[in-house]
């Protein structure tokens, strides 16, 4: 037996979703927002039990994780932290690219942080953590390397991930299709407009 289904939960609204700076390891808080869409996870995932609950160990992922009703099962798995963004920590694409025309985090160097194999490697060895479980299994995390961890599920190369949109505090949901690993459900909302009739 291995693992039935893993649904994949990046953690709601920070300061720095909004404005698209660059967040690895900069352990940012969920803004008003943030919190309250965490809130409303906790009604998408309520449907059927977890056997298993992995999170990242950063606040914005481990608060998202708690306030959607799954803390009491939850282990800390350092392999799901964000990409470290190195040099380019807290800094905007497009300002980044007035420097360095074209430069995108997927086909670039990242001075002192870490490379696409890198944290492909990292979400490798998550999968390999999941394969060994029995069940179904939530992982909270972020928006880079979930995106990372869904495309390596299906063994496609990590920057096909850049094709992958992801929103904060949205679902997918990874299973099988016989004997093949699948993408079953990609960026599924928790209802944003009722959060918040201004987005």
């Amino acid at each position: 037996m291995t693992v039935s289904e893993v649904v994949l939960i990046r953690h709601g609204q920070t300061e720095w979703s909004v404005s698209g700076q660059h967040t690895g390891r900069t352990d940012i808080a969920l803004t008003e927002l943030g919190r309250r869409q965490a809130d409303a996870l906790s009604q998408m995932l309520s449907d059927e039990p977890f056997d298993a609950v992995l999170s990242s160990p950063l606040a914005r992922a481990w608060e998202t994780m708690e306030r959607a009703g799954l803390g009491r099962e939850a282990i800390a798995v350092d392999d799901l932290m964000e990409w470290d963004y190195g040099v380019f920590e807290g800094r905007r694409t497009d300002d980044i690219q007035k420097e360095i025309p074209d430069w995108s985090i997927w086909s670039h160097p990242v001075p002192n942080g870490e490379s696409l194999a890198e944290v492909a490697a990292r979400a490798d060895r998550v999968i390999e953590k999941l394969l060994a479980i029995e069940g179904r299994v939530a992982v909270f995390a972020h928006g880079h390397m979930l995106r990372i961890l869904g495309v390596r599920w299906v063994e496609m190369p990590p920057d096909t991930a850049r094709h992958f949109r992801l929103d904060t505090a949205t679902i997918c949901t990874l299973s099988w299709a016989r004997e093949n690993r699948v993408i079953r459900q990609w960026n599924e909302s928790c209802h944003l407009r009722s959060l918040d009739p201004l987005l």
